[in-house]
């Protein structure tokens, strides 16, 4: 089953659909989880080239990148739930006190019903099959909702994954935000959302009405610091890979640097060459360099290049009808410019000199938490020291992007940077009730606990419960 516009969407249909296959049951076993979670694999593999097309079509992305990014990442998050799906339903025994035995305890994942997904255009397949995968895991039915303003993408996942899944359990909605606007207003009982702060409150107010729990997977200005006794080299390379990574158009890519004035100039020089080293003296003309998805957030990104933004070190190039905004180092912008304000999203990178560790998290810490911090240094007792004074959704330590591959460990925000997280047994439990089960016979029935209360009894029982 797919709704897609023109067609009027009816959510309140849908919903009702949608809850009486979970209600049959039917979503519950593990032969089920375990078909849905086999079924997107086999997608992932018949469908790689039309996907890889298809990012190519919405993003112009690299085949690498794309590959990459939205097909491997993904195929691995699949194996993993799948290899561990099994042990992950299994309910676990817990130790009971005095005061309740004899008796047995456990707490029993159970499926929270019918869930809606939420997709962004930046990573448009990574970003809807990965939730989607950890919703269906753990026994739900899925509403998913591509971005619209990833056509191409939205849709390939309308046509191929009702073929691959129980079309009465998962449901692809396509449209725009009268569509979306249309699924929130009905009561769910998980919404999963992928995208700016801004409409992540619009999410969280929409899923109050319902008393509806969220994950708001969100963004913000992740900040890199370099110290320095960082190696510049491998530095300047790995933040060059993570920021022009999809043309910067990533939630993690790092959105500014923080860099030891002493080795400020030295920092610049090489993310300059970088570039070079990575693009050619022309990246408008490489193949591994993405484009910007719509002429909207061009246009923004171009407005960010002016007031205040700095001096340009390398690129500042935009080229509105290729849809190309060049890799570009920016040094030293006021810290008020909309280029230090706004999340960025794109390939432009401010570099702003400080004086050492501690002027460092003073700045991070005077902002809203962001979704990753990255930290570059050859002394453990700075790395340290910069992860304990700051808050942030993950931290990645001399590299960049890369804390978001294991699948064990969980991926999420914090503050205006998001709440909840997924990945491996994280995106299970997040789609899960943990049930409490207390389980006694009816003998031995000790009157203790009931009227009337004799001194007696009250004196035995402040023995037990000190």
């Amino acid at each position: 089953m797919t709704a897609s516009s023109p067609v009027p969407l009816d959510a309140t249909t849908l919903n009702k659909s949608l809850r009486a296959t979970f209600e049959s049951g039917r979503t519950r076993p593990l032969a089920w989880r375990q078909a849905q979670l086999a079924g997107l694999r086999r997608m992932m593999d018949d469908a790689a080239e039309e996907l890889v097309e298809a990012l190519r079509s919405d993003l112009g992305r690299p085949r690498m990148e794309s590959y990459g990014a939205d097909i491997g990442h993904t195929k691995i998050e699949l194996r993993h739930l799948a290899k561990h799906v099994g042990s992950w339903m299994k309910p676990t025994r817990v130790r009971v006190p005095l005061t309740v035995a004899p008796a047995t305890a456990r707490i029993v994942p159970e499926p929270l019903g019918v869930v809606l997904v939420i997709a962004p255009w930046n990573y448009p397949v990574q970003l809807l099959i990965e939730p989607m995968a950890a919703a269906l895991a753990a026994g739900n039915c899925v509403v998913a909702k591509p971005s619209e303003l990833a056509p191409a993408c939205s849709a390939a996942m309308a046509r191929l994954l009702p073929l691959y899944l129980d079309p009465e359990a998962v449901v692809v909605v396509e449209g725009g935000v009268e569509d979306t606007t249309a699924l929130l207003a009905e009561r769910w009982d998980h919404i999963f959302f992928t995208g700016s702060t801004a409409v992540g409150r619009v999410v969280a107010v929409a899923a109050a009405q319902h008393l509806t729990p969220t994950v708001l997977e969100l963004g913000g200005k992740s900040p890199t610091y370099v110290h320095a006794s960082a190696n510049l080299d491998v530095a300047a390379r790995r933040i060059a890979w993570g920021k022009f990574l999809n043309a910067g158009q990533t939630c993690i890519a790092p959105d500014y640097v923080l860099v030891d004035e002493e080795v400020k100039d030295d920092l610049v020089t090489k993310l300059a060459a970088q570039i070079t080293e990575f693009y050619g003296t022309d990246p408008q003309a490489s193949d591994s360099f993405g484009r910007i998805v719509n002429e909207r957030h061009l246009r923004r990104l171009e407005g960010l290049l002016a007031a205040g933004a700095g001096t340009i070190a390398a690129g500042g190039q935009v080229d509105a009808g290729a849809g190309y905004v060049a890799p570009t180092i920016t040094v030293e912008p006021s810290p008020e410019a909309p280029v230090m304000q706004e999340e960025i999203f794109g390939p432009i990178l401010p570099v702003l000199g400080v004086a050492n560790s501690r002027a460092a998290e003073a700045f991070i810490t005077a902002r809203p938490k962001p979704l990753a911090l990255y930290v570059f240094a050859g002394r453990g007792d700075v790395i340290d020291e910069v992860i304990g004074a700051t808050s942030s959704g993950g931290v990645c330590v001399n590299q960049t992007i890369m804390h978001l591959l294991p699948s064990n460990l969980p991926f999420g925000g914090v503050g205006d940077s998001g709440m909840g997280a997924y990945h491996g047994r994280a995106g299970f439990d997040v789609f899960s009730h943990r049930k409490s089960v207390l389980k006694k016979r009816s003998k031995p029935d000790l009157k203790l606990l009931y009227p009337p209360y004799t001194p007696k009894v009250e004196k035995i029982a402040r023995r037990i419960l000190r």
